[in-house]
């Protein structure tokens, strides 16, 4: 079911004139607010108002929750032969308001990485600790430092562990600070701000922006230090990535990653500090390679970027004749985790600062896990861009 977003009749006025050639055609790209609203916030979609047809996929439209974390919770695109299809697993927002709700399947707003795309602060994936079952919280150390944070996941299997995942900010409201089309992009940004009272380490102010252009969609995420000790920063951002022909086997991925974190299981997903090299293994997807039956849950780092310093993962969908690649131009993510079932029409692929568990020493030793220790006054920024290519 596709999102309904409702537009402003200067949008539609604008995407009629860069048709016809009459009036303000210039002004190909719109923002413009939904009638639903997520988090008490209202959805933003970032709109290109030009007529999508020929031979070249391109994207067309973002939706951006800032009631919830800043999820960007739908891209579109114009697939040839296909259309204007949804690029992103998720619920229309009528569903979606059904669904966050603050109940217990939305505890500490875990519906929002259950699709579309979360940013993931001040940490991405999982970390373990001692759980107390009263308070639904684990105590860890972090810097020698003792934090209890949400437990607020675990596996399905009855001895799982509960352990808190993707960060702090899942549910939490962003305030809109700037609004912005002209020729060339369509802009949404918000900031937030928190004291973390235990939950985390010091004290820290987000800029979230969402840019869609005519060659990409761009999130970037800058984490200030506004305390006065350290702030440890993990980001990472979670997107469900439809495979638009519906046939997962034949969907090729590309990580460019040297080595892999064995895991205890599939279901827990926490590392063990065992380490293997992808090369030549079933995880191996230094080039394009079909997923087949294959299952993924795992975290690949030690990346090998791009001549221009740039990390870039792919997913290629043949049967559509077209393919996604996944940028990130942040010196700070060192690894992509990807989530890929065998049995569902996605695959999650998930640029990040830092690996599971990133505080574990018993697990990761000498390795760095990739979480930054901002000194106060100073700012890490993270930034991944999604492109769509013919395949």
């Amino acid at each position: 079911m596709e999102n309904v977003v409702k537009y402003t009749r200067r949008d539609w006025m604008a995407a009629a004139a860069a048709m016809t050639g009459c009036g303000p055609a210039q002004r190909q790209f719109a923002v413009s607010d939904s009638d639903i609203a997520l988090g008490g916030a209202k959805a933003v979609s970032l709109k290109r108002a030009v007529e999508a047809t020929g031979a070249v996929p391109m994207l067309t439209e973002a939706v951006i929750l800032p009631g919830r974390g800043f999820n960007t919770w739908q891209l579109r695109g114009y697939i040839p032969g296909k259309g204007v299809v949804d690029l992103f697993t998720a619920p229309s927002l009528a569903e979606a308001a059904k669904l966050m709700t603050g109940g217990e399947n939305d505890y500490r707003g875990n519906e929002s990485f259950k699709n579309g795309g979360s940013p993931l602060v001040p940490f991405a994936n999982r970390i373990r600790g001692r759980f107390d079952a009263a308070a639904r919280t684990i105590e860890t150390k972090i810097d020698g430092q003792t934090v209890k944070l949400p437990a607020n996941w675990k596996g399905k299997k009855p001895d799982a562990e509960p352990h808190s995942m993707h960060g702090l900010i899942l549910g939490e409201p962003l305030t809109v600070v700037r609004r912005e089309d002209t020729d060339g992009h369509a802009l949404v940004e918000c900031t937030y701000e928190k004291a973390f009272a235990g939950e985390w380490l010091g004290k820290m102010k987000l800029t979230c922006t969402a840019i869609l252009t005519r060659s990409d969609f761009s999130l970037t995420i800058t984490a200030k230090n506004t305390g006065t000790g350290p702030l440890p920063m993990g980001i990472g951002w979670h997107p469900y990535f439809n495979i638009v022909s519906g046939d997962r086997r034949q969907a090729k991925l590309k990580i460019p990653a040297k080595r892999r974190a064995l895991v205890d299981n599939y279901d827990n997903v926490f590392p063990t500090g065992v380490i293997e090299n992808t090369e030549g293994s079933q995880f191996d997807f230094r080039t394009p390679r079909a997923m087949g039956g294959q299952f993924l849950d795992d975290c690949f780092f030690d990346l090998i970027r791009n001549g221009d310093g740039s990390a870039e993962a792919q997913i290629i969908d043949p049967a559509a004749n077209f393919g996604y690649s996944v940028v990130s131009q942040s010196k700070g993510v060192k690894a992509y985790q990807c989530y890929a079932p065998p049995d569902k029409p996605f695959i999650v692929l998930e640029p990040q600062y830092n690996v599971g568990d990133p505080f574990n020493a018993s697990v990761w030793k000498d390795i760095d896990t990739g979480i930054t220790m901002l000194a106060p006054a100073t700012e890490t920024t993270y930034d991944a861009s999604v492109r769509l290519f013919k395949a």
